[in-house]
C-alpha cells in the first residue's frame, strides 16, 4: 500500500517535521521532477529515510521494528536465503507455529512476500525496520562457520572413529567403508556442504595439514578461510565424500575425480569432485553446481550496446563458430548456455558435448564425454556430426583432432560454440592456429571471440569519489578513457555535456553490509568480430597485438575498458577490475 502524496503532507504539517516554506518546496520539486511527495522530502534533505519509514509505519498502521543488537537465531534467518534477502532487503526475525515476522525497508514488495509465504508455508507478518537494522541483520549471515557450527562440528569430531593401520597394513575398504557412515562425520559433512551453499560458495577446498585440516570456501572468486578441524578427521572426512561420490575408498595413491548431487530448501547442487594425493594426506575440491539455475540474458551478465550486438549478429547465422576465450572460473560456461537459450526454440535441434555437464537445459542433447574410455570431445564431436544436429556445443577446443572437426562442423552448416583457454580475444585466433587450424578456414567460420572475467560487484551502500587527474592519466595508459566517456553518453548512462569530472565512480564500504564491500559477481568481456579486414590481417599472419588494434579501431571495448564502464556506471569498482586484469 503506497500513501498519498496529501495524506502524507497532511500527517507531516500536523507533526511539525517539517515547516511549510520547506513542505510547498518540496511539492515543488516532487511536481518539477515528476516525482513522488516522499522522494522529494527525502531528496532535499528535509526528512532521511528512516524519518520517512517510521512515519509511513504510523500512518499505514504497520508495526515498525529495530533489530539492532538482535541476535537472530540461524534457522530463523536462513528461512529466506542470502540473496533474496539483499535484493528485497527482507529480514525473517521471528517465527511461530502459523507465522513468520519479517523486517522489510519497503512493505509494498507483494512479490517478495509472496514469495517467501509459497517457500515457508507459513503466513507473511511485515514489520517496517531501519536501514541501521537491515545491515546488521545482513551482516549475521556472513557469520563464519565456525560461530555457526563450530561447536557442533568440534563436537562430532571428537567422537570420530580412528581406524589406524596395524603393522603397516592398510585398511580395509569394508573398515573405510564402516568409518564413513559413522554419524559424526555424516553430520560434519552435511555441515560443511549446506553451509557452503548458504554462503553461495562456488568451491570448498579441504586441505590436510601437518596438525590440522584446513577448509576453505571461494566465494565471489575469492579463497576465504572457513575453519579449521582437527588433523583426526581428516581420513574419515575423505571416506565419507569418497562414498558420497562413488569413488574407490582404499584407492589414495593416484588422483580420482567423482560427482554427487544434493538438494537443499528446493535448490539442486552437484558437487563436482577431485581427489588429490597431498604429502599430508588427500586434498579435496569440490565446485559447486547449481543445477536449476535458469533465467540468464545476456543483459543480465554483462553485455551492453554494440558488444551485445555482436552476438546476436553470429546468433543468427546458421553456420559458423562462436568462442568463448577466457581463463578457469571465468563465466564462459554461463556465457555459452545463456547464448544456447537464446537459440533453443523448438525448431532448432541442439547437440552438446561437455567434461562435465554444468547446467542441465530442457530440449537439448548433452552428452559428457570419458576419456578413460576412449570417449573424447573428438570422437564425440564426430559422433554428433551424424545426429543432424543445427547447434553443437563443445565443452572446449583442446587438441588439433578438435578444432579440426569444429572448423568442419561449421563448414558443413552447423552453429558451433566452443571454449578455448587464452588470455585476450585476439589472442584465440593465435591459440587455434597453434593448434593446427589452417589460417583460410579458420577466417571462413569463425563469427566472434569473446574475451572474459568476472569482477565482484559493489553493495548497495558503497561510497562514491571522483576520479583525480592522476588516477585518469595512469589508466589511460591501458585504456582509452575516451572511447569510455563515449560509450557512457551512447547508451545513455551519463549526459552528453558530462565529462570525466561529472561521473562519480565508487570504492566499497568495508564497515557496510557486506564485510568486504562486494556481493556477487558479473561479466567484463571483449568481442572480436570478424570483419573483412581483420580476415585479410589473419590471412597475412599478422600477430595478437596487432589484430586487437584493428579490432579497436572498428569499435571492439577491451575488458579493462569495458569493467571501466561497469564502474562509472557504480556496478564495480576500478580497484576490482584493475585486480582481475591484471591476474
Amino acid at each position: 500500500m503506497r500513501i498519498l502524496d496529501d495524506q502524507l503532507k497532511r500527517f507531516i504539517l500536523d507533526s511539525n517535521l517539517v515547516s511549510k516554506a520547506d513542505m510547498s518546496a518540496a511539492e515543488k520539486a516532487a511536481r518539477a521532477e515528476d516525482k513522488s511527495l516522499a522522494h522529494a522530502l527525502i531528496a532535499s534533505g528535509y526528512l532521511t529515510e528512516d524519518d520517512m519509514r517510521r512515519v509511513e509505519s504510523y500512518i499505514l498502521g504497520v508495526p515498525f521494528v529495530s533489530l539492532k543488537d538482535l541476535k537472530i537465531e540461524f534457522e530463523i534467518l536462513s528461512l529466506i536465503p542470502e540473496p533474496v534477502a539483499r535484493t528485497h532487503n527482507i529480514i525473517a526475525y521471528k517465527k511461530t507455529a502459523t507465522a513468520l515476522e519479517v523486517a522489510m525497508l519497503d512493505t509494498a514488495d507483494l512479490p517478495a512476500i509472496d514469495f517467501i509465504k509459497k517457500k515457508v508455508g507459513l503466513k507473511i507478518l511485515p514489520r517496517l525496520t531501519d536501514t541501521e537494522s537491515m545491515r546488521g541483520a545482513l551482516r549475521q549471515y556472513q557469520k563464519t562457520l565456525k560461530d555457526e557450527f563450530g561447536d557442533l562440528i568440534m563436537k562430532d569430531a571428537s567422537s570420530l572413529t580412528v581406524v589406524s593401520e596395524i603393522d603397516g597394513e592398510e585398511v580395509s575398504e569394508a573398515d573405510l567403508k564402516k568409518m564413513a557412515e559413522d554419524l559424526p562425520v555424516v553430520r560434519i559433512v552435511d555441515t560443511l556442504l549446506r553451509h557452503a551453499i548458504i554462503q553461495g560458495a562456488s568451491d570448498i577446498h579441504i586441505e590436510p595439514m601437518e596438525n590440522e585440516v584446513l577448509v576453505r570456501y571461494r566465494i565471489d572468486g575469492i579463497l576465504n578461510d572457513a575453519m579449521k578441524l582437527p588433523k583426526i578427521a581428516s581420513g574419515t572426512i575423505v571416506a565419507r565424500i569418497k562414498v558420497l561420490s562413488n569413488l574407490k575408498l582404499d584407492q589414495k595413491r593416484l588422483p580420482q575425480d567423482g560427482r554427487f548431487k544434493m538438494e537443499m530448501d528446493g535448490q539442486k547442487v552437484a558437487f563436482r569432485v577431485s581427489m588429490l594425493p597431498v604429502f599430508y594426506g588427500e586434498k579435496i575440491v569440490m565446485r559447486l553446481l547449481r543445477e536449476n539455475r535458469t533465467g540468464f540474458s545476456l543483459e543480465g551478465i554483462g553485455f551492453h550496446g554494440s558488444t551485445l550486438e555482436r552476438i546476436h549478429r553470429a546468433t543468427r547465422a546458421t553456420t559458423g563458430i562462436i568462442l568463448v576465450t577466457g581463463p578457469t572460473g571465468s563465466g564462459k560456461s554461463t556465457t555459452l548456455y545463456t547464448v544456447l537459450d537464446l537459440l533453443n526454440t523448438p525448431e532448432v535441434n541442439i547437440s552438446t558435448i561437455e567434461d562435465p555437464i554444468e547446467y542441465q537445459m530442457a530440449r537439448v542433447n548433452q552428452t559428457q564425454v570419458k576419456p578413460e574410455i576412449g570417449f573424447t570431445f573428438a570422437a564425440g564431436l564426430r559422433s554428433l556430426m551424424r545426429q543432424d544436429p543445427d547447434v553443437i556445443m563443445v565443452g572446449e577446443i583442446r587438441d588439433e583432432e578438435t578444432v579440426s572437426l569444429a572448423i568442419n562442423a561449421a563448414l558443413t552448416g552447423h552453429l558451433v560454440l566452443a571454449t578455448v583457454h587464452t588470455n585476450s580475444a585476439a589472442g584465440t585466433i593465435a591459440r587455434l592456429i597453434d593448434m593446427g587450424s589452417e589460417a583460410f578456414l579458420l577466417v571462413s567460420t569463425l563469427r566472434v571471440a569473446i574475451g572474459q572475467r568476472l569482477v565482484r560487484k559493489l553493495c548497495d551502500d558503497k561510497v562514491s569519489y571522483i576520479l583525480s587527474k592522476a588516477e585518469r592519466e595512469d589508466i589511460a595508459k591501458y585504456a582509452d578513457l575516451d572511447k569510455v566517456l563515449a560509450t557512457l553518453k551512447e547508451e545513455k548512462v551519463v549526459a552528453d555535456g558530462a565529462t570525466w569530472n561529472d561521473i562519480s565512480f565508487y570504492h566499497p564500504n568495508e564497515n557496510g553490509i557486506s564485510p568486504d564491500g562486494y556481493h556477487g559477481r558479473m561479466g567484463i568481456h571483449e568481442v572480436l568480430e570478424m570483419s573483412p579486414t581483420i580476415k585479410d590481417m589473419v590471412m597475412n599472419h599478422k600477430t595478437s597485438d596487432e589484430l586487437e588494434i584493428q579490432a579497436r579501431k572498428e569499435g571492439m571495448l577491451t575488458m579493462l575498458e569495458d569493467g571501466i564502464y561497469k564502474a562509472a556506471k557504480g556496478l564495480t569498482s576500478v580497484e576490482e577490475v584493475l585486480r582481475v586484469i591484471s591476474e
